[in-house]
């Protein structure tokens, strides 16, 4: 498990201003997911009068253990973006980690900056975080000056709208929030039919590479200089952060993001629905996009992926992969977030499996002879970037058959991918991938053996382990657990009609059986670390 950072100390020296003289109206503070020029925090704001805060604080790269490369693209990012607004005539007040009056919290930084500004008034932007809007909410007692919260204008369905929605509704189905949502917003329909003559492409969507992909790798991009002395800083500030720098090539700036996204639309969005399932041995990337860091810091707007992707079709790209990104985009990330406000400060803390083992070691360092986890979690130390079959059936897969408790896995997800902001990746961990939530994202769990990671890779070719046995030395553990997973939760899931076929093979099983699959389940957890 990761240590504690260490002191900052200098880096090469970063200041987007010359300071703040005169008087301040509005003290704007801009965290650092919310790297929109364009939004109504600014658009509202006076130049001359009001002020921006944006501030770097060791409790947002510790408060979970947090990838260096996570932590430096958001630094990296609000660098960027606090030079851009100040070469357009802003006034920006920029706190980096290593000032040695940074008191390394939102609540401490915002107090100083009142202190020493004296605004009239504070506003913000709405976080994307429980944790920081209880902070955010406890400001004006603090400072004992109004503070506005306004709203986050970068999504396309409003929490509001997403409750009003959600209200009187038995079941939360994503596939019914997507189909309005494309009526709604006009993306691929005509004539308020679906184009292509159906809502959703899946069926066409599940093909595995048989030999050796050739996909046109991504477009990444070399750190400049300012970026490159962040990541030298970001190695001393935090020596035993998981993950590695050496391969940072994220986009820092809405420029280089827009250029990503071009790259995707034009290079490998046609074959993206066909394998946007598949995984392969030595390519992290293969067909997809690579923007959703972009689209959670908000250098990317929802609405610039929707109109590429969609200007795509017919000429450059076929529907079903059109229909699978517009799905992510406009079905999956909105319903996520409607998820996460929708339901409350306490979803964070369901356990509907009542699962409570711990987080294997090796998944901090990826040392295991599991080739698919070995090839999951390598990859996600390498460039803090898995895709989502990779999250869902692999990483996530694993933990959820093993037992481990569902807050040390979403945990680990919102500090070791680089797009990690809680309003994404708790829903998505916590809901989809664990099912502690006990239904509200998933109608079934995301159980599988691993004949599914067989079907869907080449990742059991390199294995020592046989995905067609249950126990036994040679047994896949994905195989044991997941028998051990439906015999230990069968009567919670009898009522399932998603689950039956598999709980029928359950029940046709010997006792015998049952129980030699319990007791490897039980010693490949001890071997493991998890019980």
């Amino acid at each position: 498990m990761p240590s504690k950072a260490s002191s900052p100390r200098a880096a090469a020296p970063f200041v987007p201003a010359a300071g703040i003289a005169g008087g301040v109206e509005r003290l704007l503070v801009v965290l650092g997911d919310q790297l929109d020029a364009n939004a109504r925090l600014l658009r509202e704001a006076d130049r001359r009068r009001d002020a921006i805060l944006m501030m770097e604080v060791r409790e947002e790269a510790s408060h979970v253990p947090s990838h260096r490369q996570r932590t430096a693209l958001f630094l990296a990012a609000m660098r960027h973006f606090a030079a851009a607004r100040s070469a357009e005539g802003w006034r920006v007040r920029y706190v980096t980690l290593d000032d040695p009056a940074n008191m390394q919290s939102f609540s401490g930084e915002v107090e100083r900056a009142a202190s020493d500004l004296a605004p009239a008034r504070i506003v913000v932007t709405h976080p994307g975080e429980y944790r920081v809007l209880n902070a955010i909410t406890s400001w004006e007692g603090i400072i004992r000056r109004p503070v506005e919260v306004v709203a986050d204008e970068h999504f396309l369905v409003a929490p509001e709208e997403f409750g009003a929605w959600a209200r009187g509704r038995q079941a939360l189905v994503m596939e019914y929030f997507y189909r309005e949502q494309r009526r709604r917003h006009g993306v691929l329909v005509s004539r308020g039919k679906p184009v292509g003559g159906a809502w959703n492409f899946d069926v066409q969507n599940r093909e595995s590479f048989r030999t050796a992909p050739r996909v046109r790798p991504p477009r990444r991009f070399a750190p400049d200089a300012p970026t490159r002395a962040l990541l030298d800083a970001v190695e001393r500030w935090f020596p035993d952060a998981p993950g590695k720098l050496r391969r940072f090539a994220w986009p820092v700036t809405p420029a280089q993001a827009r250029a990503a996204l071009n790259d995707f639309v034009e290079h490998r969005l046609a074959a993206f629905g066909r394998y946007q399932d598949a995984m392969w041995t030595g390519e992290p990337f293969l067909n997809h996009s690579l923007l959703s860091p972009a689209l959670n810091l908000k250098l990317l707007s929802p609405r610039e992926c929707l109109d590429a992707a969609t200007a795509a079709h017919p000429r450059r790209a076929p529907i079903n992969s059109v229909e699978a990104f517009v799905r992510q985009i406009l079905g999956w990330r909105e319903f996520i977030r409607g998820v996460y406000w929708h339901e409350g400060l306490q979803y964070g803390e369901r356990n509907a499996l009542a699962a409570s083992g711990r987080l294997p070691p090796f998944y901090w360092s990826g040392e295991t002879d599991m080739h698919c986890l070995a090839q999951a979690i390598g990859q996600v130390l390498e460039y803090g970037y898995g895709h989502h079959i990779q999250r869902l059936m692999v990483t996530g897969n694993f933990a959820l058959l093993a037992g481990v408790h569902p807050r040390a896995v979403s945990d680990w997800y919102l500090g070791m991918y680089v797009d990690g902001v809680d309003w994404v990746t708790l829903p998505n961990t916590l809901g989809m991938v664990m099912h502690a939530d006990g239904g509200v994202v998933g109608t079934k769990p995301y159980a599988a053996s691993g004949k599914y990671i067989q079907r869907m890779s080449n990742y059991c070719a390199g294995c020592r382990y046989d995905p067609g046995k249950r126990t036994g030395d040679a047994a896949c553990p994905f195989n044991t657990f997941y028998w051990d997973f439906l015999i230990s939760h069968r009567e919670r899931f009898r009522s399932n009609r998603r689950m039956a076929m598999m709980l029928k093979h359950v029940d046709r099983m010997d006792p015998g059986e049952m129980r030699a699959i319990q007791q490897a389940a039980a010693k490949t957890r001890q071997k493991l670390g998890v019980t």
